[in-house]
């Protein structure tokens, strides 16, 4: 899919700066200027593991294991999409102080490794096996917040380049039912993430200008600055000293 946008942007940049100038509809010599965007969204966890992470959980209840010791904490990445306004204060010609709040709709995933163990006999006739194997998915329904500076380089016929840096509210907004755990068996218990924090972006992005319309394709990764992890006491959450969410988006932005 990547592959294919670059095509298209790549397309559009060549037919902007082949002919004249365009209008652009006038969206450089407004103060504020308004539009919409779409994001497609990769976001991954950098986990961050205790020194006693290899620990078998047992269950409080029985002192039974709940899972073998782990042999590796992963987060694979997971996609995810959003839609967005654009509120953009035009500073200078090389200045512009931007919003975009957007609704986005991105599931991530911790993947938990364990060594193979043989089944238990808790007597009586019952045996316990061990899953190789669990993925713990963190649904997330977010509105977001960010704010940014756009650095922006001198017009060239029909085509702008910039950098933008900023920071970038995040809060779950999604059902408290998808974090309602309680009764659930201890390798049922969900995973949970904090419903609001902050996060660090940086980015870069391309101004097309056509003759009523400026499109902007744009590429930008975050980071949160603290650590989102619920630490309850689970089979899951114990080996995890902090989970930080990366996230890559590009966004193609209409004004």
């Amino acid at each position: 899919m990547i592959r294919k946008l670059s095509l298209i942007i790549s397309l559009f940049t060549i037919s902007t700066t082949a002919f004249a100038q365009n209008w652009g509809g006038g969206v450089d010599d407004e103060d504020w200027t308004w539009g919409f965007n779409f994001q497609y969204i990769s976001a991954e966890y950098k986990i961050l593991k205790k020194p006693t992470w290899r620990n078998i959980y047992l269950d409080p209840l029985d002192g039974s294991p709940v899972t073998s010791a782990p042999i590796s904490i992963s987060s694979p990445p997971s996609q995810g999409f959003g839609l967005g306004f654009v509120m953009n204060r035009n500073i200078s010609d090389n200045f512009d102080i931007r919003a975009t709040p957007s609704l986005i709709f991105s599931d991530r995933v911790v993947r938990y490794e364990y060594e193979p163990l043989p089944p238990v006999d808790l007597g009586n006739g019952q045996t316990k096996s061990f899953q190789s194997s669990i993925d713990k998915k963190i649904q997330s329904t977010m509105f977001e917040f960010p704010l940014g500076l756009k650095v922006k380089s001198n017009r060239m016929n029909n085509f702008r380049a910039y950098w933008l840096g900023g920071l970038k509210y995040s809060m779950d907004i999604a059902s408290k039912k998808k974090t309602f755990d309680e009764g659930e068996t201890p390798i049922n218990k969900l995973l949970k993430s904090q419903r609001s924090y902050l996060s660090y972006e940086t980015g870069i992005g391309f101004d097309l200008y056509f003759e009523y319309f400026k499109m902007s394709p744009e590429i930008k990764l975050s980071y949160s600055t603290s650590d989102l992890l619920q630490h309850d006491d689970t089979a899951f959450a114990n080996p995890i000293d902090k989970l930080m969410l990366r996230q890559l988006t590009f966004s193609l932005i209409f004004q």
